[in-house]
């Protein structure tokens, strides 16, 4: 009996012993779950930009002959040529991101100012081709848009590309005209005003420096309707814009 009180004794001892040594001993200790990664350009933001209208597709020349028999201009050729000026355009963006994903849709409203040069060169030849006059018209066309746009942007961590279509409305009136003649040159006052439809298609690419702030560069092409002034056959003043902002989400 005694000897089964002595085994249990030294038993109970190493038990003891390897649970103290255990509880005691060194420990793995577990490492903090990595931080979620940053996710740049969501939810509301506003923007501005600013850049050159580098074309406005105004038609082609266009050549007119006196094909009346009883007429002293008779075989007389008149050629237009509109101009297609470079111009400025400036304004600014409201909009908001969707989702959180690779593919974010996007909605914005894309409000500028878009002004730039038209009128036209003008040249008036005999039926041999010899000069008999040339003069030139100058205008310049003040223009205000209001577009409504759906985009969608690619999210790639801070580079983000897009592209997407608006369609709005836009107001343009003309500051005048100078006339340059063989006589000299004179100018006239304002030109009527206009408001009609207009569309657009753009892309542009986005670079983050930080959650909330980036860069970007756009291109626009960007097509005003026309019921009032003829810019071509079709009615319609197709112009091509490029340029560079900036843009800040709010949250």
């Amino acid at each position: 009996m005694k000897k089964f009180s002595v085994l249990t004794s030294i038993l109970f001892g190493f038990t003891a012993a390897s649970l103290q040594a255990g509880a005691d001993g060194p420990y793995k200790q577990v490492a903090p779950p990595p931080p979620p990664p940053e996710l740049y350009g969501l939810g509301f933001y506003g923007a501005i930009d600013a850049g050159a209208n580098v074309f406005q597709n105004r038609g082609g020349d266009r050549t007119f002959t006196d094909d009346n028999p009883n007429s002293p201009f008779f075989g007389d050729t008149l050629t237009i040529s509109p101009k297609n000026d470079v111009g400025f355009f400036g304004g600014i963006k409201l909009g908001y991101v969707f989702l959180t994903g690779v593919v974010r849709p996007t909605v914005e409203g894309d409000f500028f100012y878009n002004g730039f040069r038209g009128g036209a060169n003008f040249t008036l030849r005999e039926p041999d081709g010899d000069l008999i006059r040339s003069s030139s018209v100058t205008t310049w066309i003040n223009t205000g848009a209001f577009m409504g746009n759906f985009i969608l942007r690619f999210a790639f961590g801070r580079f983000q590309p897009y592209a997407g279509a608006g369609v709005g409305v836009y107001i343009a009136e003309s500051a005048g005209a100078e006339f340059q003649g063989p006589n000299g040159t004179f100018n006239t006052g304002g030109g009527r005003s206009h408001a009609d439809l207009a569309w657009q298609v753009v892309a542009g690419s986005d670079y983050y420096w930080n959650p909330r702030f980036s860069t970007f560069i756009e291109y626009k092409f960007l097509n005003y309707t026309s019921t009032q002034i003829n810019t071509n056959q079709n009615r319609n003043l197709g112009q091509q814009l490029v340029g560079a902002g900036l843009r800040f989400h709010f949250f």
